[in-house]
């Protein structure tokens, strides 16, 4: 269905040269000279490659429908991850090209949305905040601000992420998933 650029807004998926982009961002400019337009960031949702794109007055655009679905995820086993269907009860596979950076916040049993455009599933979308435990981090040295108070810390998914220097090994973290920081620490 095609769609006027006054219909643009944050959150519409939208197909552009064959793939399929959601819109991050959206400002409709009315210069006192000439037509209107719509300038706009677009999120691939393939890829996750982001575009920034301008579209005048006149122009249509094709929307896309992209349905969501609930996954679990089950194992990985060599580079490929291994999720249930929560609905049919059926295993779908991803490479690690796929998933991209993704990987670093899976754990067993987590669940994800996977978005669906025409039968093919394009990406998975993270829950924002997990709560992980800290698998490996040094001792933070009383006094220690060369570093601004932080320290590596490995979390039981793999990922190494900064946090305070108070974290100790076994603490349980809230991790935001979008820019992979340290939130707070959960109390046990």
């Amino acid at each position: 269905m095609s769609i006027s650029i006054n219909d643009i807004k944050n959150g519409l998926t939208v197909i552009l040269d064959g793939a399929v982009f959601q819109v991050i961002s959206s400002q409709h400019v009315k210069p006192g000279k000439g037509s209107a337009f719509v300038r706009t960031k677009l999120r691939n949702l393939k890829n996750g490659m982001i575009i920034e794109r301008t579209f005048k007055g006149d122009e249509k655009i094709e929307e896309a429908f992209v349905e969501e679905k609930k996954l679990q995820f089950l194992y990985r086993k060599d580079n490929f991850y291994h999720f249930m269907d929560q609905e049919t009860f059926e295993e779908i596979t991803f490479s690690q090209d796929i998933l991209g950076e993704n990987i670093y916040f899976l754990k067993e049993n987590l669940e994800v949305t996977a978005l669906v455009y025409k039968g093919e599933i394009l990406n998975i979308n993270l829950p924002n905040f997990l709560e992980l435990k800290v698998i490996y981090t040094e001792d933070g040295v009383r006094g220690d601000t060369v570093k601004a108070g932080t320290k590596s810390a490995t979390l039981e998914t793999g990922v190494v992420i900064q946090v305070p220097l108070f974290i100790k090994v076994g603490d349980i973290i809230k991790v935001d998933t979008q820019t992979k920081e340290y939130i707070e620490r959960i109390n046990i």
